[in-house]
């Protein structure tokens, strides 16, 4: 399987350039990943850095990238991101940990605010489609 992350010629570019128009994936050998959503959980199951967007959002990276590991892929795979927080005012530092991990084109992205997540203490939940290198 390949990914190609794109924003075409002819159609607008993403806003603020943090993600892809598009993400395509050409089937052969390899394979998707979809993952649960992941909150910044530590091993006990308690939230790490109540109230505090960057590490919250640094956790969940970290996690979502040992689940990605564990079946042959990483980050640089991930195709879509998609993000529910509980508040848009948190936008910034979520970007900033997206932009450091993300370099060059971002993937697709949808990033929706919520009313609450199942966990008092989470900021937001982070779910990924990756695709496995063939």
């Amino acid at each position: 399987m390949r990914l190609t992350l794109d924003n075409p010629a002819g159609v607008s570019a993403p806003y603020g350039d943090r993600f892809a128009h598009v993400a395509r994936i050409d089937p052969g050998p390899g394979a998707l990943l979809v993952t649960s959503g992941q909150i910044a959980a530590d091993d006990a199951g308690d939230v790490v850095g109540p109230g505090d967007i960057t590490a919250q959002s640094e956790r969940i990276f970290e996690l979502i990238g040992e689940i990605l590991a564990a079946h042959g892929a990483g980050l640089a795979d991930v195709a879509h991101i998609r993000t529910f927080m509980t508040s848009l005012d948190d936008l910034p530092g979520y970007g900033a940990v997206r932009r450091r991990l993300f370099p060059g084109t971002p993937p697709t992205s949808t990033t929706v605010e919520v009313g609450r997540l199942f966990h008092p203490d989470a900021l937001l939940e982070v779910e990924v489609t990756a695709v496995v290198p063939g």
